[in-house]
Order: C-alpha cells, then sequence, then structure tokens
C-alpha cells in the first residue's frame, strides 16, 4: 500500500449524522450567536451560510467580522452530553485497528471536542495525533494551507502517500486538489472524491485498491 497516513474527519463521519449529535452543535452555535452576541434570530441562518461558504466555519466568520472569544464559542457549542448520542460502534474500532497506515484525527472542531467525541466512541487510543481547528489557524479545511498544516503535522511531504477521510464533499474536493486520495463518508463521490462508503468494512479494499 502506497498510503502512510490518513486523516479522519471527525463530526458526521466518526459517527454517523442520524445521531443527530452535529445538528444539536449547530443549534448551539445559533444560541451563541443569539444569547451572546445579541445578533436577531431571523439574521443568524444566512449569517452562519455566508460566514460557512466564505470562511470555512462559523468560528472562523465570526472571528474576522466580530469580537468574539474562540475558547468560550467552542466550549459553549460544545456542551453537550456526548452519551445522548454517541455510541461505540466495535466493528469500525476493529477495521481502524487494523489499518497499517498512520491514522490522524483532522477536525475543524476543537481539542477537548475531539477528546471526548473519541472517548465517547471507544477510539481514542487508536488516533494518537489530533489536528484540531486551532493547530491550523488562521485557516481551517477547506483551505489548501490547513492540508500544508495538517501534513507537516503528520511528518508528511508527500500528499500522495496521505488520505482523507470526510463526510463533506467540499473537502474532500479539496484535499483531492491539494495531492491526497479522498474518500467521502456517506453518499456517492459524484467526482468529488476518489472513492466512497458508507459501511466500515469497506475502507481497508478501498485504501488497497487506490494504492
Amino acid at each position: 500500500m502506497r498510503f502512510t497516513t490518513v486523516f479522519f474527519d471527525l463530526d458526521d463521519t466518526l459517527y454517523p449524522p442520524s445521531t443527530n449529535l452535529w445538528l444539536a452543535i449547530k443549534q448551539r452555535m445559533n444560541d451563541f450567536m443569539r444569547e451572546r452576541m445579541n445578533i436577531p434570530v431571523d439574521e443568524i441562518p444566512a449569517l452562519r451560510e455566508k460566514y460557512y461558504l466564505q470562511y470555512g466555519t462559523t468560528m472562523r466568520g465570526l472571528q474576522a467580522n466580530h469580537e468574539i472569544n474562540s475558547d468560550e464559542f467552542l466550549a459553549y457549542v460544545h456542551d453537550l452530553r456526548l452519551q445522548d448520542y454517541l455510541t461505540p460502534d466495535l466493528n469500525q474500532r476493529s477495521v481502524i485497528a487494523s489499518l497499517p497506515t498512520r491514522n490522524l484525527i483532522f477536525t475543524n472542531a476543537d481539542m477537548p471536542h475531539a477528546e471526548r467525541v473519541l472517548t465517547a466512541l471507544n477510539l481514542r487510543d487508536l488516533f494518537p495525533v489530533i489536528v484540531d481547528v486551532s493547530a491550523v489557524t488562521p485557516y481551517c479545511k477547506p483551505m489548501p494551507e490547513s492540508f500544508e498544516i495538517a501534513m507537516k503535522l503528520a511528518g508528511e511531504t508527500d500528499p500522495s502517500r496521505c488520505v482523507m477521510i470526510d463526510d463533506l464533499r467540499r473537502t474532500t474536493r479539496a484535499a483531492r486538489e491539494a495531492g491526497m486520495f479522498s474518500i467521502l463518508y456517506g453518499e456517492s463521490a459524484n467526482g468529488d472524491a476518489d472513492a466512497h462508503f458508507t459501511d466500515w468494512n469497506e475502507l481497508p479494499d478501498i485504501l488497497k485498491s487506490g494504492s
């Protein structure tokens, strides 16, 4: 296998969207903007969409256009009981543990949230390195610079030896443009990724065939 490093997205990738955890996090973002920033509730959806498209994440947009404490924002939006949403998947754990690659988390969330999610999923020991949003400041996925920083932190110099697994088409597309092999978790890739899967048992064969 030519791949040596696999970057895994966190939210809505290591657990399915059907858990509704990410939906709850997005609602917390809305609450923060309404309660802590006094932004009118009817303006929040359009503003979040604008920031998401222009800056990569709502937080990066808020940082660029408002005065916010990013640590306070991240702590607020992730303040949820993860056990109400997440359940360990023994099959998923077995598949990831079997991979001969160096496996890292690459997320637009922060370290504390990533640690809590991995612990709730019983996967923490399988990911020795977490590349969080703070590690790639002032960038974030899908910005090209974020992939360069993630590779550097992984000790990689050749993007063709790296894989990015994500649930968002724009991220898999950007990873592909950066020279990585990209895999979309969820629906069909339709040209936005080199492969896609919904069953974790498919991942080892995808990595082998991609090599």
